[in-house]
């Protein structure tokens, strides 16, 4: 049994089980833990519990602590990143050519730098996601999985599971358990930043605008973040792309009204694949506002930009002069290998078919349920042999996690103990002016956590559940 796991007498004790489920459940829609259902994911007329674990999971205080010291180093570099343009034009040069995705959002950042940018404040609000990888000596490190510039979702929903997991584990007599598990508030975090931005904007009239999906599952968890900016007194509107399309322009001074007018803009644009989603963000990016993120910070966020960071000496062009940094932020990463054409790329293939279960195929895409893993992998690059557009994915060593027992509780799931493994998240909030770094916090923690025979998938994705850790 991991140090810190739930004891076996309660995981095997099924009287105790049953009855925590029930407090589990009605705990989690008593704090606000929940998500609109499938056949109504536009109502809130019917809700469910959001998916999560029964119990916290174990993890080590010192790698927790880690990965949030880092934080404040990973916005940093992700700021530095997104302003450094050669390096995004060298970094993606083979990427662009074949991913049609990453193409466009690169066409929009060109576009905007050369008619020269209207707003001189960025504001992130990033995530950036580890798992605890088991050596071969028994010895357990902090690995990154990717850092997110756009699909930093869930800080809503994690600000409001602690309390249930503290709930659950006083009613189950684990309260050494329950004085391990943290306060945590990514949503007040979220919030204070983007009113910070709000009010740098220097506009009275302006208000906060979330950019949302036709689909909204999750509203919950935005809303938490919605009503922590009206607490600040910040007004918000929500927007669809369709919204803004039909009803969105700009005036001489590059204002963007949607039937009132908006300093920030906070959404996701993971599903702009329709051309007027893309007119509408080219719209928005020429714009006055706050964008979160901006166009060069979103392209700082895909695949290929953090497989080049992992070659030797390019960390060192950002952080000169700051070899403790450097060094803090590399023994993070996992092996990170290019597949564009060329001897390099060979290579990758070559190493990748001979052991695929050792690695993971990532394509240019933030979120869970994206990435390829095991004899997929053979499938994809033996389709593609030496042909270019291998070059819109890249090869990362696969991480492996030490497995928990714990139960899941999905609606309408049965619930059984599980093998599970866990994705640490860690939240980040920052703000620039011009050259100047007027904002850089950590912003709190999440924590997801899946059945061990699952490979890929988050939360949305219907795989990964809500967790807390319980620090060890």
């Amino acid at each position: 049994m991991a140090a810190g796991a739930v004891p076996e007498e309660v995981l095997l004790n099924s009287d105790l089980i049953q009855e925590l489920k029930e407090v589990a459940r009605d705990a989690a829609l008593l704090h606000g833990v929940l998500m609109r259902t499938k056949e109504s994911p536009n109502s809130s007329e019917v809700v469910s519990y959001a998916p999560f674990t029964l119990f916290p999971t174990p993890l080590p205080r010192p790698l927790f602590q880690q990965a949030v010291q880092l934080q404040i180093l990973f916005n940093r570099l992700v700021d530095k990143i997104s302003q450094d343009l050669s390096f995004l034009e060298e970094a993606l040069a083979s990427t662009i050519k074949v991913d049609d995705f990453t193409a466009q959002l690169f066409n929009i950042h060109r576009t905007v730098q050369q008619e020269g940018h209207s707003q001189s404040t960025v504001l992130g609000l990033i995530r950036s996601d580890y798992m605890l990888d088991l050596g071969p000596d028994g010895k357990t490190t902090l690995k990154q999985i990717e850092f997110n510039t756009i699909a930093a979702s869930f800080g809503g929903l994690s600000s409001r599971t602690p309390d249930v997991h503290r709930h659950i584990l006083k009613v189950a007599g684990l309260l050494e358990h329950q004085k391990r598990v943290m306060d945590n508030n990514p949503a007040a975090e979220f919030a204070s930043a983007l009113a910070k931005a709000w009010e740098l904007y220097g506009s009275g009239r302006a208000v906060v605008m979330f950019l949302v999906e036709d689909v909204q599952r999750n509203i919950f968890d935005h809303r938490c973040v919605e009503n922590e900016l009206w607490k600040r007194n910040v007004p918000v509107i929500r927007k669809t792309f369709d919204d803004v399309f039909k009803t969105g322009l700009l005036d001489q001074e590059k204002k963007l009204f949607v039937l009132v007018p908006c300093a920030v803009l906070c959404g996701s644009f993971l599903c702009c694949v329709f051309l007027q989603n893309w007119e509408v963000r080219l719209m928005m990016e020429r714009s006055q506002a706050v964008k979160c993120p901006n166009i060069q910070t979103h392209l700082a966020g895909v695949k290929k930009v953090q497989q080049v960071l992992a070659q030797p000496g390019v960390l060192e062009k950002f952080f000169p002069n700051e070899p403790e940094a450097v060094a803090q932020i590399r023994a993070t990463f996992a092996g990170l290998y290019a597949l564009d054409v060329g001897e390099q790329g060979d290579r990758t293939v070559a190493m990748a078919l001979a052991n695929p279960e050792k690695f993971v195929l990532k394509p240019q895409r933030e979120g869970g349920g994206n990435n390829i893993y095991g004899e997929d992998i053979c499938r994809v690059l033996q389709g593609l042999k030496g042909n270019s557009e291998r070059a819109a994915y890249i090869l990362m060593d696969k991480i492996h996690p030490q497995p928990v027992e714990n139960y899941l509780l999905c609606c309408n799931s049965a619930v059984k103990l599980t093998t599970c493994v866990s994705e640490l998240g860690i939240f980040g909030t920052y703000i620039r002016q011009g050259t100047k770094m007027v904002w850089n916090q950590c912003a709190g923690h999440l924590l997801r956590t899946k059945s061990a025979e699952h490979d890929d998938g988050g939360i949305a994705a219907g795989v990964a559940v809500l967790d807390n850790p319980c620090l060890v």
